[in-house]
């Protein structure tokens, strides 16, 4: 009887899961041919053409390098209500040293945005292509992938797409609060990144 009832239980998993479909799988997600323009959050794939992916440990490897660590997570509003004269500080915590542009791996972007970031990153690798630059957001975030996709077609060679992104991160060590990167916030003309 509980042979019976496994078999059935395993067999109506395995219709569930094969009802899913890839799309909403998070294995399998197929890379689009250029920028991920959908929802911001949701399953990206597990490769980024012309990039290395890392993990934790792949990651630290890298740091000796002192790679460019780009964080584009995207900046928190104003709470809708919230009197205008009670102060609001948001707190962005980030990977130490690591350069935050809120937004920047929004698809698409506006070509002088697209401009900004890559002159940003431009300077960020004293303009050395084959510089580490390390892209990361947070897990399941599609910035991070299209961080990483522009400059990889802008011709950088060492591109690491760190999916984990600050949460994967911060399961080992410490953050450190992380404010919006000047030149970055001046070439956005102060119009806020959206969740």
């Amino acid at each position: 009887m509980r042979v019976i009832a496994r078999t059935a239980a395993l067999g109506v998993l395995g219709l569930m899961l094969g009802a899913a479909g890839p799309a909403d799988s998070p294995v399998g997600v197929p890379e689009p041919e250029g920028l991920y323009t959908g929802p911001p959050r949701g399953y990206t794939p597990a490769t980024l053409k012309g990039a290395t992916v890392v993990d934790l440990k792949g990651l630290e490897k890298l740091l000796p390098e002192n790679p460019v660590l780009i964080d584009v997570v995207l900046a928190d509003h104003r709470p809708q209500g919230l009197p205008a004269d009670r102060p609001w500080l948001p707190t962005h915590r980030s990977l130490p040293g690591a350069v935050w542009m809120p937004g920047a791996g929004a698809a698409p972007l506006a070509p002088e945005q697209e401009e900004a970031f890559l002159t940003r990153v431009a300077a960020l690798t004293g303009g050395d292509k084959a510089k580490p630059v390390v892209t990361f957001c947070r897990p399941e975030c599609w910035g991070s992938w299209n961080a990483g996709k522009r400059l990889v077609a802008a011709g950088y060679t060492r591109v690491h797409w760190f999916p984990l992104g600050v949460e994967g991160w911060q399961d080992s060590h410490d953050t450190a609060v992380a404010k919006p990167d000047p030149a970055w916030s001046a070439a956005i003309s102060g119009r806020a990144a959206q969740r």
